[in-house]
This record gives structure tokens, C-alpha cells and sequence, in this order.
């Protein structure tokens, strides 16, 4: 057989959710609810735009140049982003995932994260997606470091969000963070400032109207947190529950502005160079990101 562009479709239900998971990037392809999409869709037969539902690993969003140094030595790594001149989302976003298991509700994928002169670090990867009739998709991301060297490691996940495709002009949005980071011409971090200062402070929902957001925010609450898209004349909503420090959220202009990117981080952009919440992964350790994906609509 030969393989469609995202790879493998993997489909989940339960209850009146219906999940769709791609082997490419192991990736989320669709999730409904009632029918209704909660995250941008895309078909098993295309190149999904803007990292559509990827998983982001060793590292979430940009490394300003394609270099960085650890441990005083520099690594280069291939420019993907060629109008920010800089390494986006780490590396195995377009790779062909193993699928471990796959029954009705869940699925595993599975990766191994070879060693290469830009990261020379071997890391085994799982991706397990699980779909609750009441709680919805659920998440995690386990990666293991199985060389001899300690490695720098950072994760995350790449859905839009969005409640059948609407404007997201008409979406109410609330995010739980007290802080964003400004961002030179490249969206790389040069500070750190209150979100109201950016007139991105969402603590209390407010309407998205035509502001484009392509931010990474923090100060977000230490147990878990939630960032929520409503529709409050239809009494509709969807969110996305972590526990990381940092998110990052997307307007989408990329996709038309039909939904909004919600990125769960470990760490901020350009963390490979800033040091900021890198996650040191010592020989035989395993890190886990843990996020759920659930939706109200009638």
C-alpha cells in the first residue's frame, strides 16, 4: 500500500467524540464532538499547514539562527523557517511514526529520536492519544533519554482550537497568564512583560475580534490550567487543559483565521539558547506532557 501523505489514519470514538490521528508528526488529524470540530481538521491525504496537531520534539518552536550551544559546544541545525531565518519545532514533526497500538478509544505511536551531528543525543519517543466520552482527547508525550549523555530536551503539541471552523474574530478567549514574551522581527524572546502591557492580558475572557496573536505566555498557574474558546450566544466551548509554564497561542492567519493554535510548552522559544526552562534529560530518565482536549456543543 502506499502511504498517503500524513501517513497512517488512525480513527477513535467514544460517546459523541470522534478522533482522528495520522502517523505523520504523530499527529491529531481531527476531533469532533456532536460532528462538530473542535480542532482544525485535516485530511490523511495532505500536507497539513502551520504544523497542524504535530508533536513537537526535542524541542517546541524556534532556535534563532538553526544554532545553539550546549555544554560549550555549538550545534547547527537546518533552518526550516526561512523568513525568520531560524529551526522550528524540533525534528520529527514530518516523520513517519510507528503505531504501537491502536484499539477504539486510544492509540500509541512510537518514534526512536536518533542521534545526529546538530543532537547528538538518543531519545526514544510515545505519543498515546485516549478518547473519553466525557472528558475528551487525552494526551501524553513520553520521551526517554536512552544514550550515556545528559540531553536538552523541550516538547509540545501543535492543535488549533476552534468550534466548527468559525472567524476566530468571534471567539471569546480566556488565558490564565500574567506574562508574554516580547519578540523581535523573528519571534525570538529579547524580554519579559505583563500580557495587559501587550493588550494580550485574556484572565478575563474577553473578544478575540481582529488582534493577531502569535505569542508564548507565562506565569500561567503552577497546578493545571485552561485556555478556552467560546461562543457565548451559543452557550459553545472548547479548551485545552496542561500543567506547563508555558503556551504558546496562534491567530492562525496561516489557516484563515478559522481557529486559534493553543501550544502547550515546556519551554519558551529560543530555550536551546536562553537556557529558560530546558529540560536537562539525564541518562535513563523519561519526561512526560500530559494535556486533555474537551468541548461543549449542542
Amino acid at each position: 500500500m502506499t502511504p498517503a501523505a500524513s501517513g497512517t489514519e488512525v480513527t477513535l470514538t467514544s460517546g459523541e467524540y470522534t478522533a482522528r490521528i495520522v502517523s505523520v508528526g504523530a499527529g491529531i488529524a481531527g476531533l469532533t464532538l456532536n460532528g462538530k470540530d473542535l480542532v482544525h481538521p485535516h485530511s490523511v491525504d495532505e500536507v497539513p499547514l502551520g504544523y497542524l496537531g504535530k508533536t513537537l520534539v526535542p524541542w517546541p518552536n524556534r532556535i534563532a539562527g538553526g544554532s545553539y550551544t550546549w555544554k560549550n559546544t555549538r550545534y547547527d541545525v537546518p533552518i526550516n523557517e526561512p523568513t525568520t531565518g531560524c529551526a522550528l519545532h524540533g525534528l520529527m514533526a514530518w516523520t513517519d511514526w510507528h503505531i504501537i497500538h491502536s484499539d477504539h478509544d486510544s492509540t500509541t505511536l512510537g518514534a526512536f529520536i536518533a542521534p545526529r551531528y546538530e543532537y547528538p543525543w538518543t531519545l526514544q519517543c510515545w505519543v498515546t492519544y485516549a478518547l473519553h466520552a466525557d472528558t475528551g482527547l487525552s494526551v501524553s508525550i513520553t520521551t526517554k533519554n536512552t544514550g550515556k549523555e545528559t540531553a536538552p530536551y523541550g516538547v509540545s503539541s501543535h492543535p488549533y482550537l476552534t468550534i466548527g471552523l468559525t472567524p476566530a474574530d468571534e471567539y471569546v478567549l480566556s488565558i490564565p497568564a500574567t506574562h508574554v514574551a516580547q519578540t523581535d522581527d523573528n519571534l525570538i524572546p529579547v524580554g519579559l512583560c505583563a500580557a495587559k502591557q501587550l493588550d494580550l492580558d485574556y484572565r478575563t475572557p474577553r473578544l478575540v475580534s481582529t488582534q493577531s496573536i502569535d505569542h508564548a505566555f507565562t506565569g500561567l498557574p503552577n497546578e493545571k490550567w485552561a485556555v478556552r474558546l467560546a461562543l457565548p450566544e451559543k452557550d459553545e466551548w472548547v479548551e485545552i487543559e496542561a500543567a506547563t509554564p508555558w503556551v504558546q497561542v496562534y491567530s492562525a492567519e496561516k489557516l484563515g483565521r478559522r481557529s486559534i493554535a493553543v501550544e502547550p510548552m515546556t519551554c519558551p522559544p529560543n530555550a536551546f539558547n536562553s537556557g529558560i526552562d530546558v529540560i536537562e534529560l539525564q541518562p535513563g530518565e523519561s519526561h512526560t506532557l500530559s494535556f486533555s482536549i474537551r468541548g461543549h456543543i449542542h
